[in-house]
């Protein structure tokens, strides 16, 4: 917002006005502060200035004029003045946006100024007092809120209502004063918007508010269908079409989507017409075809093409809810199969943003074919070793989720996102089973581990851009297609692109236009802010889950109470009724090295595998859910690059305080954990990506609901499928390393342990229980198994001991992961340069010899 200086007026100290170009502002320069301001009486002189007659030739162009004769005149004026006699002229009217104890001072003061004072209200605020100081009020809607009397649409149409000649913004309506859109709109309309100086003091002055920016008035305002404001559709743009008031999100058109997310005028319709068909003969249907058309402007219910994100080659599809639905019939699934059989010709990735209520019913069972053809091409795209993402929106139902909607490598969904097989509707009907608040959203997906993030609408480009870059990264540099290879498998010329590179056509055309913003977001300028700081900062940890884990057994409660907890007892880390693994005395026993690095691995200020990725892993994505159950949160995993290489992590993750481990049952995975980190392996498999594994766990998690859902299976299907990953392993313990809970992780082509970190077949308290049925014998069973690095080291069974600098980790946190990042990026550089073969083979003889 800019104020142009020439149209104020400029108060001398005792609050006159002082005319332009007088000696006193000649003698010093009016400056951009409180003694520059607009009087309410200047106001009213502008504001109710006399017309201007019409000169000759306007009024030569009046075909319509008729001439009065000078009898009728005269007989004319005595009425016109007798009518002012009657009625007052008219006097212009001021808005007066406030409504905080001050209000009914100020509208007594912009009444006493000469104008005739209008009160913004609500009608469940009807009766309050401050509107008994005003001539006249307008009703902004039926309910009050912050939002509403700061919301460019409701204050324009009550100015229009009321023929207001100027709007004075005061308490909640102040933001507007900061607003583009509003600000350009008014000027259009000829209104005058002025800011209080003062709220508290109205005779101070007022400040005119403008912009330099375009009036986009093209009469297009849109409604959120969740807090009922309506905004203006280049605001409404420039943030991503996320409501500024309530953060709602509108459902976006294929051509909206298009502009927000591909690179400007890089989107290349593939298949627009492809002949529709009726297997039904289904009456009408033809007809509700043909005026689905006309009313949308669209072919089908689904578009598809290339185009670009961040200057990356990439097809498209995106799919219509405004077009039947969504549904999907013969012809969507037509298109989508195209699309990727095309996309497998020329080797590029498949990006599709899914909105449906599911198969078409007017096409009975060749609907329900579509969900195999699509999934065939799709199986066929995989096969070629090419990415497919898949984007979630509102709603995502039926068929489309049964099929292509959950196939993507990641699966990414919008915030609140409905989606489901079966509607709410259809579950009523048939099974008459009522659903729960927040039944199938987005955030009950994401809980239960069926898809990978939650990204809201303005990270999607950015997160996009990133994940495919990192799957491209270890691909075939052909398949970034003509002037892309050399672009983006590099993180940092990624965010470089996004940050200064191609944008989207809504970030050129709105890109300088400050949405409209209401107070509970914030000021636009602010959100601006903070988008170039996520941009600068990479994505790190964007998608860490938000959502609390499962209830805590009561099993651990008990076990926590006491002072502790054991993954493989259940009971308390408890020595002669000494707590183990926080500040114990490591210097007990100075001979026992293992015992020492036991206390060491367990102390509660050891740094976690998450602050280890956050220093060393650029550009983080973690990717959540086993697909089938849950997300568990003592396994984090994710995409990123390490030393500016593509890989997969997986880590086992305690937490950094004690909420945060009670969430990650304290770094001891559930199944759902261990299936999660299979199902990464497998992707990293499928693109030709290292993994990269961080242990720190006591164990696995083996309480009753585990072993329901098979804890054992899952640990052997991992270390199953990391015999034989056609690609390059490592893993680093951390800390804690626990039966085969650890183990599940570190069947690696390399395994290094810090230096205080601790490997064993079983805890030290287990083994003394088990074997000597004293639990208090743990420090001695510590040293019989040999735990600490350098015994393990010695032994065979790691590769390398990493030190951790002058002190224990969480004593130097920065060097201790340097060390680790150093090894990882030696050994990955080591492992790479071998043929995969190599690298089996070495990895079958590593482990054999035991």
């Amino acid at each position: 917002m800019k104020q142009r200086k020439q149209n104020y007026i400029t108060l001398s100290a005792d609050g006159e006005v002082v005319p332009q170009g007088s000696a006193v502002e000649d003698a010093a320069p009016a400056q951009e502060s409180a003694d520059v301001a607009y009087r309410l009486s200047r106001m009213v002189e502008e504001a109710a200035g006399s017309p201007v007659a019409p000169n000759a030739l306007d009024a030569a162009d009046m075909s319509e004029y008729t001439a009065v004769a000078p009898g009728e005149a005269q007989t004319a004026a005595r009425a016109e003045r007798a009518a002012r006699v009657a009625e007052p002229a008219a006097k212009p009217v001021a808005l007066v946006m406030a409504r905080s104890k001050s209000a009914k001072r100020l509208l007594q003061a912009v009444a006493d100024a000469g104008f005739c004072a209008c009160a913004a209200y609500t009608q469940d605020r009807r009766n309050e007092g401050y509107l008994k100081a005003a001539q006249r009020a307008v009703c902004l809607g039926e309910k009050y809120s912050d939002a509403l009397f700061c919301n460019g649409h409701a204050v324009l149409e009550a100015a229009a209502e009321c023929e207001a000649a100027v709007v004075l913004l005061s308490d909640e309506a102040l933001p507007l004063a900061e607003v583009d859109s509003f600000l350009a709109r008014a000027a259009a309309r000829g209104v005058r918007v002025f800011r209080a100086m003062n709220p508290d003091a109205p005779a101070l002055g007022w400040i005119l508010c403008s912009t330099d920016k375009p009036a986009a008035d093209d009469g297009t305002w849109r409604t959120c269908q969740h807090c009922g404001l309506s905004f203006d559709e280049a605001s409404l743009a420039s943030g991503h079409y996320v409501c500024p008031s309530c953060g709602g999100y509108f459902r976006m058109s294929s051509a909206e989507r298009i502009d927000d997310t591909l690179d400007a005028d890089s989107f290349v319709e593939w298949n627009r017409r492809v002949p529709e068909t009726d297997p039904l003969n289904f009456p009408g249907y033809d007809d509700k075809l043909a005026a689905q058309r006309e009313k949308t402007g669209l072919e089908e219910a689904v578009r598809t093409g290339e185009g670009r994100i961040a200057g990356l080659r990439v097809a498209v599809g995106i799919m219509e809810s405004r077009f039947f639905m969504g549904s999907m019939g013969s012809v969507v699934g037509e298109k989508l199969s195209r699309m990727v059989e095309r996309a497998t010709d020329e080797r590029l990735p498949v990006v599709v943003f899914t909105a449906s209520g599911g198969a078409r019913m007017q096409e009975g069972l060749v609907s329900l074919m579509q969900m195999a053809k699509v999934s065939c091409a799709l199986s066929r795209h995989a096969q070629a070793g090419l990415p497919y993402l898949s984007v979630l929106t509102d709603p995502t139902t039926g068929g489309v989720t049964a099929s292509f909607a959950m196939q993507g490598d990641v699966i990414l969904a919008e915030p609140r996102a409905l989606i489901g097989f079966a509607g709410q509707r259809v579950i009523k009907d048939t099974i008459k089973q009522e659903l729960p608040e927040g039944f199938q959203t987005a955030e009950f997906a994401l809980e239960h581990g069926l898809i990978d993030a939650i990204v809201e609408r303005a990270d999607m480009r950015a997160t996009l851009a990133h994940l495919l870059a990192i799957h491209l990264a270890t691909v075939d540099r052909g398949s970034c297609g003509p002037g892309g290879s050399a672009i983006l498998v590099d993180y940092r010329k990624v965010r470089d692109n996004l940050e200064h590179g191609t944008d989207t056509y809504n970030t050129v055309t709105y890109g300088m236009l400050e949405p409209e913003g209401g107070l509970p977001f914030g000021d636009a300028a602010a959100r601006g802010s903070r988008r170039a700081q996520r941009l600068l900062s990479g994505l790190a940890g964007r998608f860490e889950r938000k959502a609390s884990g499962p209830a805590m057994p009561k099993r651990l409660e008990k076990a926590l109470s006491r002072g502790g907890f054991d993954a493989e007892e259940g009971a308390s880390l408890e020595v002669n009724g000494v707590v183990m693994g926080g500040d114990a005395n490591v210097a007990a026993d100075p001979g026992n090295r293992a015992w020492q690095s036991v206390q060491l691995a367990r102390n509660v200020h050891r740094p976690t595998a998450r602050a280890y990725i956050d220093a060393f892993v650029d550009g983080f994505i973690e990717l959540h859910g086993d697909r089938a159950f849950g997300d568990d949160g003592a396994v984090v995993a994710g995409v990123g690059w390490i030393g500016g290489r593509a890989v997969t992590v997986i880590a086992q993750e305690k937490g950094a305080d004690l909420k945060e481990r009670i969430r990650r049952n304290f770094g001891c995975p559930q199944p759902e954990g261990y299936r999660k980190s299979l199902r990464l392996m497998r992707q990293a498999e499928k693109f030709g990506r290292p993994v990269v594994c961080l242990v720190d766990t006591q164990g696995a998690f083996c309480g009753m609901e585990a072993e329901e859902r098979g804890q054992g299976n899952a640990i052997a299907d991992n270390l199953l499928a990391m015999a034989g990953l056609r690609v390059p392993v490592v893993s680093v313990l951390l800390g804690e390393g626990g039966s085969g809970g650890a183990l599940a992780l570190a069947l690696a082509d390399r395994v290094a342990m810090q230096e205080h970190a601790v490997y064993s077949v079983l805890s030290p308290e287990g083994f003394a229980s088990i074997l000597w049925k004293d639990r208090t014998r743990a420090p001695e069973a510590a040293a019989v198994m040999k735990m600490s690095a350098a015994e393990a080291c010695q032994m065979g069974i790691v590769d390398a001991v990493l030190p951790e600098g002058p002190a224990p980790a969480h004593e130097n946190p920065e060097a201790a992961a340097e060390q680790v990042r150093a090894y990882v990026v030696d050994v990955l550089a080591e492992l790479c340069e071998q043929s995969i073969e190599e690298v089996l083979e070495a990895r079958y003889e590593r482990f054999a010899k035991f």
